[in-house]
């Protein structure tokens, strides 16, 4: 949820005041804690490439493939300094809950590896940026929908994780956002194209995070978090959620095709990767542990490039054989 955002972990409130940590010595710059590794996973740049994918696949969908390149460039461009300044907000707000998780106790705020202050200023400025750049070179609709993507994620989503399991369907809002930001820079209005790709990202996400909940449950536990899977000792309710929104998902990811905007080549396709996705959910919800729920995960992320790519790949087709 990813959207902007995925799902990591959170602090009680959104204040951004300096926090004490446990007490602990700041680790030596290694190899393995470069500068490089240090701002690429502040910055999670595994989660801003895929939230400039989605982007581009609104904005292709959106422009049925005749694109305004300079329009496009800034687009990614203000999408992804305003993707990277949530990360930045998101990780300095979670930074005591990071610290009582093992998948994430060695990130830079956490072991001091980075000023905490000047950080959080950079990231300011770099979402500031981004927000003018959308308002001046794409239009001022994209740069009020990646605002409301930022805030839902830093300042909706990010508390809530300490406060109530409903968060993770708050979470895939801001995570669905980035096709509407891509779709609205072309057109300057909300469409059909980029609320489609909403409802698919908004449902791909749920059982993409129901298999990460179930995997790192013990340590949502441990840091307070209220995700589904800390109070589900069988896994049946985390594994039944994951079934449920991914056979929701399976006509959901045929609404381009339902609409017109795509052919017979993304219908076979999504169908099938669609199919494939409620094949590892069951799995998992027969054997709920965490080899099954690693299957689900890893189908999830090999689903969702595969589905965008199988739509920019027939947009040519329909318009060429027309089918």
């Amino acid at each position: 949820m990813n959207p902007v955002l995925a799902p990591t972990t959170s602090v009680d409130g959104p204040a951004l005041a300096e926090r004490p940590l446990p007490a602990q010595p700041a680790p030596a710059m290694t190899e393995k804690h470069s500068l490089a590794s240090d701002l690429s996973e502040l910055t999670k740049a595994r989660l801003t490439t895929m939230v400039l994918l989605t982007t581009l696949a609104g904005y292709g969908l959106a422009s049925r493939g005749v694109f305004n390149w300079w329009t496009l460039l800034h687009t990614l461009v203000g999408t992804a300094l305003v993707a990277i300044c949530s990360s930045i907000l998101n990780q300095a707000l979670e930074r005591d809950t990071d610290a009582l998780m093992h998948r994430t106790e060695t990130r830079p705020f956490v072991t001091r590896r980075l000023p905490y202050t000047e950080t959080i200023l950079g990231g300011l400025a770099l979402g500031a940026i981004g927000l003018a750049e959308l308002a001046w070179f794409v239009n001022n609709l994209t740069a009020l929908v990646a605002f409301v993507t930022l805030v839902v994620y830093v300042v909706v989503y990010t508390p809530l994780k300490r406060r109530t399991e409903f968060n993770t369907l708050i979470g895939t809002i801001p995570g669905a956002l980035p096709p509407l930001i891509g779709a609205t820079a072309v057109t300057g209005h909300f469409n059909i194209e980029g609320w489609t790709l909403f409802a698919i990202l908004a449902c791909w996400q749920l059982p993409h995070f129901y298999a990460i909940s179930w995997m790192y449950r013990e340590d949502f536990r441990n840091a307070g978090l209220r995700m589904v899977s800390v109070n589900d000792t069988t896994g049946a309710r985390t594994a039944s959620h994951a079934v449920i929104s991914a056979l929701v998902l399976l006509p959901v990811s045929l609404l381009p095709s339902w609409i017109g905007h795509s052919g017979l080549f993304y219908a076979v396709t999504s169908g099938f990767l669609s199919l494939a996705f409620i094949a590892a959910s069951i799995r998992f919800a027969r054997q709920p542990d965490r080899p099954h729920a690693r299957t689900l995960f890893l189908t999830s992320i090999i689903y969702l490039p595969l589905i965008l790519t199988a739509l920019a790949i027939d947009i040519p087709i329909k318009n060429y054989f027309g089918w």
